[in-house]
């Protein structure tokens, strides 16, 4: 089962460089922002304590994030694998994540990390706010989220590293270059 960990900075071109992952090796998209709000939705006792936790502004705790997980895990026997897309965001995410796996006979495969230096970052999300009107993505709130991102989320490509899972792919030229870097690191691990 070929398990992939999408990792970069916001703006770094997961989003593009997930769905030609998903295309070419057919594999089940986990994001952990669509389960919440799918949960969230579903009139499910665990969206209702989704929605509970949601409403008052706090986040959801890795418990229920991992339990999300499990369900979609055990809910799709048979796939070829699955591109982990926002998660894990904490060592403590990675490490649940990786007995999770185990528990199911798999693991990781590979953590594909894109790197973009940091003013690259800042222009393709400015240029993103003002084709999409994305308030949220301007210059002093995308800072603050490459600083969160530096702070809290960068060690887990250390965590994957000491595994020997962590390829450091350049993301910044055209995306077919992008995408047949990480087509060679994945073909490798499938």
């Amino acid at each position: 089962m070929l398990n992939v960990v999408l990792f970069g900075p916001p703006g770094a071109g997961k989003g593009t460089q997930s769905a030609n992952i998903i295309a070419k090796y057919k594999l089940v998209h986990l994001s952990t922002g669509d389960m919440l709000r799918a949960e969230r939705a579903s009139g499910s006792e665990l969206g209702a304590r989704v929605q509970h936790i949601m409403d008052t502004g706090q986040l959801v705790s890795d418990e229920i994030v991992i339990e999300l997980i499990r369900v979609r895990l055990v809910g799709n026997p048979g796939v070829m694998g699955f591109i982990f897309d926002g998660f894990p965001r904490t060592v403590a995410q990675a490490r649940a994540l990786d007995t999770l796996l185990k528990e199911q006979g798999t693991g990781i495969a590979a953590m594909v990390s894109l790197v973009v230096p940091e003013d690259e970052l800042v222009m393709r999300l400015i240029k993103r706010g003002i084709e999409t009107g994305r308030t949220d993505d301007n210059e002093e709130t995308i800072r603050k989220r490459i600083t969160v991102y530096t702070n809290e989320t960068l060690p887990v490509a250390d965590y994957y590293s000491a595994q020997a899972k962590l390829s450091a792919i350049p993301g910044v030229g055209t995306v077919e270059n992008i995408f047949a870097q990480i087509s060679s690191v994945l073909d490798g691990v499938a």
